[in-house]
């Protein structure tokens, strides 16, 4: 007999709900979907009801069998939260280019002096695929104890087809083993390598005509991605790399107006990309194109913050129409951490986010800037029980508490996968056994 799961007694759950078709925008935004004092139950790794308590236990009143009960009194529940954009496997680290930046060097500056992307290239193609592996995993199990449960993964620090589809490779292992989902992109499109930098018309060709075949037969990837910037890919590579994915099936993302503004958002709507991510520098058209073809805000609060830049202009894209999604970025360069939740706070504190447009910004809409919103996102009959209990009474406290980890409890596919120390009537190893059943 299947496991049925009954969390009961939440203080306040986020159920996010009816945005499964489309993101939210605007003053949807701040609609949360609130439910005061109310229970959700679980079958298997599906959400059966969601509700008030007293609707939830009435509900429960007419099962056949007994549920397993996880007390959440005095606990905010929400979508388990999804991270649409990270770089998660790669090898080494970089931390000597933070004392360089604080002396004045530019990202633009360090790539140039063979750091940046090229040093982590160098890294990850030395590495084999059980190191990737290993030191991926670790940053996985981080990502998890943050409450993120399905995440992104790009490649693009390989540069050469063996090493990209290595990366790609390691992303699948992961995704088969471990308790996140990664959805994979392919972004052999993320720098000049240095063999090809006095020609790199050569380098867009490999991708184009060696990487992008490769990628597809395998079916390593669901979306392309390319680094269209001033020093890296012109707005014309970038397209071509993007239509040539999208022949093999690839859906188009852009790295957009990060550093200067180039026109990447325009080039967004123009490809119809899922996604434009960063758009620190995005122009006023662009951002009307964007919200025109329905194109996703990735935005990456904590990437702007660590290079000591100004973020992208939030307020001006929600209220343009654009829907807006939050990320880590995680990477070795420019936001090394796994915490989405301070992630959170940063698109409070320095975009001007409220609390309610980042938990919909790092819940529903994340989910459609990755193609799952059909499957995760929001609490909502049918759809995947991933869910995070957090200690706290309210979906404000999350925000108010910055640079703190308030999570208390990590559902995935409806098995407790991470804490659960608040659980009756045997605490952390109740919440192991209903995960191992």
């Amino acid at each position: 007999m299947n496991p049925i799961v009954y969390i009961k007694n939440a203080n306040q759950i986020v159920s996010v709900s009816g945005a499964s078709a489309s993101p939210k925008t605007g003053k949807e935004m701040e609609d949360l979907g609130l439910i005061e004092h109310g229970g959700i139950v679980i079958e298997r790794d599906r959400i059966v009801f969601v509700g008030s308590d007293e609707e939830a236990q009435a509900y429960v009143d007419t099962l056949a069998q007994e549920p397993f009960i996880i007390d959440a009194s005095g606990k905010l529940v929400t979508p388990g939260l999804i991270d649409a954009h990270t770089h998660l496997v790669f090898a080494g680290s970089r931390e000597k280019e933070l004392e360089m930046r604080l002396q004045g060097a530019s990202y633009i500056e360090i790539l140039e002096a063979g750091g940046g992307i090229l040093y982590s290239t160098t890294q990850t193609r030395q590495a084999s695929e059980e190191q990737l592996f290993e030191e991926s995993k670790k940053r996985l199990d981080r990502f998890l104890q943050y409450g993120v449960t399905t995440l992104e993964a790009k490649s693009g620090y390989g540069l050469t087809t063996a090493d990209e589809l290595k990366q790609l490779r390691v992303a699948r292992k992961l995704n088969e083993s471990h308790e996140i989902d990664i959805v994979s992109t392919f972004m052999g499109a993320h720098a000049i390598p240095l063999e090809y930098k006095s020609d790199p018309e050569e380098y867009v060709r490999i991708v184009i005509e060696e990487m992008l075949p490769a990628v597809a037969e395998e079916n390593l990837a669901v979306f392309c991605d390319v680094f269209c910037e001033q020093g890296v890919f012109t707005i014309e590579q970038s397209e071509r790399i993007l239509e040539a994915g999208k022949k093999l099936g690839l859906i188009p993302k852009i790295h957009a107006d990060e550093i200067v503004t180039l026109g990447g958002a325009e080039l967004a709507a123009k490809v119809g990309a899922i996604s434009a991510d960063h758009l620190l520098k995005a122009s006023d058209e662009g951002i009307a194109r964007m919200a025109e073809a329905g194109v996703i805000a990735v935005l990456l609060p904590g990437t702007a913050f660590f290079l000591m830049e100004e973020p992208a202009e939030a307020r001006k894209m929600i209220e343009a129409g654009v829907p807006v999604a939050l990320s880590t970025d995680r990477n070795p360069g420019s936001c090394p951490t796994e915490s989405l939740p301070l992630i959170m706070n940063f698109a409070c504190l320095n975009m001007k986010m409220t609390p309610a447009e980042v938990l919909a910004a790092s819940t529903i809409n994340a989910a459609h800037a990755i193609g799952r919103a059909a499957e995760i996102g929001s609490i909502e009959v049918g759809k995947k029980a991933d869910l995070v209990l957090f200690d706290a009474p309210n979906y404000l406290f999350i925000q108010y508490n910055f640079g703190v980890n308030l999570v208390d409890t990590v559902i995935k596919n409806g098995r407790v996968v991470a804490g659960g120390t608040h659980l009756r009537p045997t605490g952390l190893a109740f919440a192991k056994e209903i995960g191992n059943l």
